[in-house]
This record gives C-alpha cells, structure tokens and sequence, in this order.
C-alpha cells in the first residue's frame, strides 16, 4: 500500500485485505504471463523464449517511470518508501544459488507458487525443495551469519553508486530495456527458426517505445521541484501560526533541552553558513544551510517524531524563513528559537542575573535560578557531550523472615 496508510487514505486495520487483494492480481499476472511454465522460464537460459527477461524490464521501466513522475507531483513521497539495505556478499551468493535453482528447477519462489497453485507437480517440489533450504538456514543461522550480513551498504541506490542522478539512470534503463528487447527477439528468432512471414505479421512496437522514451526525456527536462503539491501547508494556517508565535522556543527551553540530553529529546538545526557554523554554534547542532532547508534528503530528520526540531541563526530571521520554507512543504512541529543566538547568548552570558523575590508565585526567582545554573553549565564546559555509560543493574535486598515450624 506504500505511502497510502501514513498519509491516511488507507484505514491501517485494511492493510492485510488489500495485501490479499494485491497478491491475488500479482498471481493472476504471472499466470497470464506464462509464468507457471518452468519450460517458459528456464528458456531465457537456452535462448529459445524471453518472455521473463520482457515482463520484468517492462515492470521495471513502468514502476520506475510512474513513481518519478507521482513522486515529481508530490503523490508519493520518497521517505515513506522502506528500501532493502544491500548486503553485498549475501546478495552474490544467493544470486548464484538461486540463478543455480532456476536453471535446474525452472521456478524462482514467486513463480512457483503461481504453478503450484495450478496443480504443476514440479513447482510443488521446488516449494518443497525451498523449505528445506529456509529450515537449514534457519537452524544454522549462527554459522551463516558473517556471510548473510557480510558488507553491508545500508539502503543504496544504484545510481548513487554510478556517480549519476536519478532521472538520468531512469533514461539509461529504458534504453537498455529497449535495446535487450531488441537484441532477445533476434536470438529467440535464431534459436527457434521462426519463418519470415511470422516475423513480418508481428504488430510494431515503435509507438511504446517512442513513448517510454519521451517520458525518460521529460523526467530529465522537468524544473527540480514542482511549484505546489498537495502535501503543501495552506498559507492562511501558517499566517495563523506566526501571529500567534506558537513556532517559538524561547532561550530557557533551548537550554533546558541541552543540559538534559536524551530526557529532553532536541534537535538544533544552523541555517547560518558554513563558515559561521564553523565558527561556533550550540552544542549538538547540525547544519543545514537556508538555501538547503527545502531539499528532500533532510525531511526525514527535519518531520522525525522522536526530537523536537528548533531552527537558529544569529536572530531569527533566517530562521524565521527556514520555518516557512519547510511549514509549506508540510513539515509540522518544527520551532525557531527565538531571538536567536543573539537572545541565547544575552541571556545566559551577558545579562545581570539577580536572584530575589520579586514575585508573589515566584517566577521570576526561579527564573533567575535556572539562568545562574544554565550559565555554569555553559562555562564549565558540561555542554560537551559525555561517553555514554553502561546503565548499572540495581540490587534490591530483601529480609525474609524465616516460616516457624510445623504447621501444614
């Protein structure tokens, strides 16, 4: 259901029915592929039928191509996607085990429930076959272990590790699709002596092609971002928000969160330069230039439910406009503190700090409390982050009176 159910088009307690109701039209694709045929199947290895190498490139190239343009018009969004992380070895060992199984076997696990399901003997031996091998894995998953998680390359994308963009690789793979659909017919054709007047009947397919091409084309000539999507913040609700300065976070909450630490889940965002966050910053900010506030890779931490995301800068006007950037993109919780660095500092550095009574309720004496404590943390160095500790198990002792004797 991909992003449907975070974004609430999808009731949560439907999920199992529509994954039922996916995974019966995904059968019935294979079926009607041929895919229940390990004869089919095991002729991409023998040259006399392609069919798998066609449907899956198809699939690819369209899932590819439609989530690019879904994803441009704001109707997906990429940080809801999960992506398998990549163990290198693992993913070259059971590739050639399970390239080994479909030579010999004729079905890959999908494939043969498709054929088991029909009654096909020899797909219910291979599911047979790969149960076996799911039960010895599991019993000896200790010694498999090293090689199963060996070389981990975390959530990695192919063009990533090609050094090129997304929609540029999206191109690449719809021309080598076409190509190898190309290339497969003519070897199909030689193996399989297909007569010319069988060839020449064939329908062409230069309109797809042309087609698949030109949206590869779009994607590479579309602006990098769209000027509105549906996810955007109305601007009437983020006018609201700023008049009531409910996006505040004032210089004592800023420097309550630091001196707790992970009791205070907080995450300090520099919009200033990189040279000025060089310079000096808050302690356990990152930095996120203004001019890169709106870019994708940084709304999962930016929308992250498990921190409290405040922007800075020297006063709060840079971040005051970083604030609005990601308001419109839809981002929600985050704060700016206020005044900035500028108050931060005045506060905790150079303001006279007078501890009295001033106050029947005594807000501002403990005010003042909290400041004369906030600037000896800051002074002392205690900001600095600290190697975490192995938590100590505690040790209840309890006296026992001991039962008098006899009785039942």
């Amino acid at each position: 259901m991909g992003p449907l159910i975070p974004q609430g088009f999808v009731n949560p307690d439907l999920n199992l029915f529509f994954a039922f109701v996916i995974g019966l039209g995904f059968g019935y694709i294979l079926e009607q592929a041929g895919f229940s045929s390990s004869r089919k199947l095991a002729g991409v290895f023998y040259g006399y039928d392609f069919v798998v190498l066609r449907v899956f490139f198809t699939a690819a190239i369209t899932a590819m191509t439609g989530l690019l343009l879904f994803n441009y018009l704001g109707w997906i969004d990429y940080s809801l996607l999960y992506i398998n992380p990549t163990f290198l070895w693992s993913a070259i060992v059971g590739g050639v085990i399970m390239g080994f199984g479909f030579i010999l076997g004729g079905f890959c696990p999908g494939t043969s429930l498709a054929g088991a399901v029909i009654g096909k003997i020899d797909a219910m031996f291979f599911i047979g076959g790969m149960f076996i091998g799911i039960f010895i894995f599991g019993e000896f998953y200790s010694l498999f272990e090293p090689l199963y998680l060996g070389f981990s390359l975390g959530p990695v994308f192919v063009f990533d590790s090609l050094g090129m963009s997304r929609e540029w690789f999206a191109l690449l793979l719809i021309l080598v699709a076409l190509t190898a659909f190309a290339i497969t017919q003519r070897i199909e054709d030689k193996v399989n002596n297909t007569p010319s007047a069988l060839k020449e009947a064939r329908p062409s397919h230069s309109i797809p092609a042309f087609l698949v091409i030109l949206a590869g084309l779009i994607l590479l000539v579309l602006p990098p971002q769209t000027r509105s999507n549906w996810k955007e913040t109305e601007a009437s609700l983020i006018l609201e928000e700023m008049l009531s300065g409910n996006h505040l976070s004032t210089p004592d909450e800023v420097a309550y969160g630091i001196m707790q630490g992970k009791k205070y889940p907080l995450q300090l965002v520099d919009v200033r330069d990189a040279s000025e966050f060089q310079r000096f910053s808050l302690p356990g900010a990152i930095h996120i230039p203004l001019a890169e506030i709106g870019e994708k890779k940084w709304k999962p931490l930016l929308q992250s439910p498990n921190h409290k995301v405040i922007l800075f800068s020297y006063s709060d006007t840079r971040a005051a406009e970083a604030w609005l950037i990601s308001r419109r993109s839809g981002i929600e919780g985050i704060r700016v503190l206020q005044g900035g660095l500028n108050a931060f500092t005045y506060t905790f550095f150079l303001e006279e700090i007078s501890i009295e009574r001033e106050r029947p309720d005594c807000i501002e004496m403990h005010t003042a409390r909290f400041r004369e404590k906030a600037r000896d943390y800051f002074q002392s160095g205690k900001a600095e982050k600290e190697p975490e500790q192995a938590p100590v198990p505690v040790i209840q002792i309890i006296d026992i009176d001991m039962p008098a004797s006899g009785g039942c």
